[in-house]
């Protein structure tokens, strides 16, 4: 039963959570694009929204950048640098640490803003507090996971995880036996990880594919011009 859950949990459901998240994310912008915002509150405790946001967002962004390289980049790329496997894992465990605490202030402010002022409690729906508290939750796992590793100098844990996450992408099988061995802390880390790319397309997560990453090739800015007032 153990081993089935498992295979259940590690093997079938990334694929499940993954294409949830595609063809949910297509059709909410095909069908919903009038729900397709961000859901901004600024005009209220601006300061600190702006400090907790730029905390949030540079900090889950570097996070993520660090996930995707570092779990899909083959070993033998990494050795091809010079750069060890033990290396490399202490290099992760570094700057997830400082970009994590650095999320972890930010979410902390947000969260803080969000449930404690009446005003934008009132504003926020359920989807809002609970996609906050899930995410808030899966960084403190993930910064939670930091002390197992020191433990595993030799990258042998980092591999393991590394092994489950080409596997998946690349549709080659014993995906679950590759994290069957690691600390229960790592396994909740990735399950949760799945879940939020599952409910991403129901929440205000799908901003993020509205991000405007073409202003940084574009020729001209946009020129606004003072309103003249009637004589």
């Amino acid at each position: 039963m153990q081993q089935f859950i498992q295979g259940l949990l590690f093997g079938l459901y990334p694929y499940l959570a993954i294409a949830v998240f595609l063809l949910g994310s297509l059709l909410r912008f095909d069908h919903g694009q009038y729900g397709w915002r961000s859901g901004s509150s600024q005009l209220l405790r601006r300061r600190q929204l702006m400090l907790g946001s730029n905390l949030f967002h540079i900090g889950i962004l570097l996070l993520f950048l660090g996930h995707f390289f570092g779990m899909l980049t083959p070993p033998a790329v990494y050795h091809g640098l010079g750069l060890s496997t033990g290396a490399k894992q202490m290099l992760a465990i570094v700057a997830g640490g400082v970009f994590g605490l650095m999320c972890f202030v930010g979410m902390t402010l947000l969260i803080h803003r969000r449930l404690f002022d009446p005003r934008i409690r009132k504003t926020s729906s359920g989807a809002d507090i609970f996609i906050l508290l899930l995410l808030y939750v899966q960084l403190i796992l993930g910064l939670a996971t930091i002390p197992f590793s020191l433990q595993h100098s030799d990258g042998s844990t980092m591999l393991a995880l590394a092994d489950w996450a080409q596997r998946i992408v690349t549709f080659r099988p014993g995906a679950a036996a590759a994290v069957a061995d690691v600390a229960g802390v790592y396994r909740a880390h990735i399950f949760l990880g799945l879940t939020m790319f599952l409910v991403f397309p129901f929440t205000r997560l799908v901003h993020v594919w509205s991000a405007p990453i073409w202003y940084l090739g574009r020729r001209g800015y946009q020129i606004v011009r003072a309103r003249r007032q009637a004589p």
